[in-house]
């Protein structure tokens, strides 16, 4: 546990030294884009000096680092609002997105992936592959407009976009979860390939247990490990997946948020952005780990 919190340290360094370095190279200017054309060079001068944008790169990054140190991610250029509260009130929709999505994938790729394992080379397990392969070769900004299309301009079930409806949630999550549950199909049906095998499932049958039992009880817990692995790294993608899927749906999450700020050259509020998805992403896979240890007591030996 200490070794891998003491890992994620150079990797969130990393993140945040990329980011900032990258996003002072894209072209624009941050004062432009508040002031306009018209503005004289004196109000374009001082509003440099107040925002320390007038200094040299490396001492802004050394004051960027000194304040987030401190846990001050300092005030958005754009609509001087402190950014840890534009957080606070964007990461609650993403963090809700992403975990409906995730949820849709579980309950739609794991039992896809039994069926297709148990029935492998019949045409329940030729079905799976073939819908788990062409939803993974649909793009997030396709498949959101064609679901707007379908369920709430032709069918009108659905409402088109925001946030007003509790069902409106319902799209977005549909967009990010069919591409982890066509991945997740595919993920569960060649772990339970490999499982099914084994002897002590075949002693298992002869011992007279229930097929079901057998499948849920014995197969699927020695399968979950990779399936785990996969879960863990696509809860990451969620959240990058959500920056399309929120500007295609106005859904008024982070993703929302880090399009708005790059739009804007808004540089500090982009790099909380990102920063915060890393951290996400670290974190996840950290307990994934963890979690290995109650699945298989093995993996606490390894080296």
């Amino acid at each position: 546990m200490i070794k891998r919190l003491l890992g994620i340290i150079p990797v969130v360094f990393g993140v945040i030294s990329l980011t900032f370095f990258l996003i002072h190279a894209v072209p624009g200017d941050p004062v432009e884009v508040m002031l306009g054309e018209s503005a004289s060079n004196a109000d374009r001068m001082e509003i440099r000096a107040e925002l320390g944008l007038d200094q040299s790169i490396y001492v802004q990054f050394g004051v960027y680092l000194n304040k987030l140190v401190h846990g001050d991610l300092g005030v958005s250029i754009h609509s001087r609002k402190p950014i840890m509260d534009m957080l606070e009130e964007r990461l609650p929709a993403t963090f809700k997105l992403a975990a409906l999505a995730l949820l849709f994938a579980i309950l739609c790729g794991l039992p896809l992936g039994i069926i297709a394992a148990i029935n492998a080379k019949k045409w329940p397990d030729q079905l799976a592959n073939l819908l788990s392969l062409t939803v993974s070769a649909m793009p997030h900004f396709w498949m959101g407009p064609m679901l707007m299309m379908v369920f709430a301009l032709w069918l009108g079930i659905l409402p088109v976009s925001g946030m007003e409806n509790a069902t409106s949630i319902i799209l977005p999550a549909l967009t990010l979860g069919f591409g982890l549950a066509a991945i997740l199909t595919r993920m569960t049906r060649a772990s339970m390939l490999e499982v099914l095998n084994e002897d002590y499932i075949r002693t298992a049958y002869a011992k007279g247990l229930p097929e079901h039992t057998v499948i849920l009880r014995h197969a699927l817990r020695a399968a979950l490990m990779p399936i785990i692995t996969v879960l863990g790294l696509q809860l990451g993608s969620l959240l990058a997946g959500a920056v399309i899927t929120e500007t295609i749906f106005s859904w008024d999450g982070i993703g929302w948020l880090l399009v708005e700020s790059i739009e804007k050259r808004d540089y500090l509020v982009t790099q909380a952005c990102v920063l915060v998805v890393a951290l996400v992403y670290v974190i996840v896979n950290l307990f994934t780990d963890l979690i290995y240890t109650k699945i298989d007591p093995r993996v606490r030996f390894l080296k």
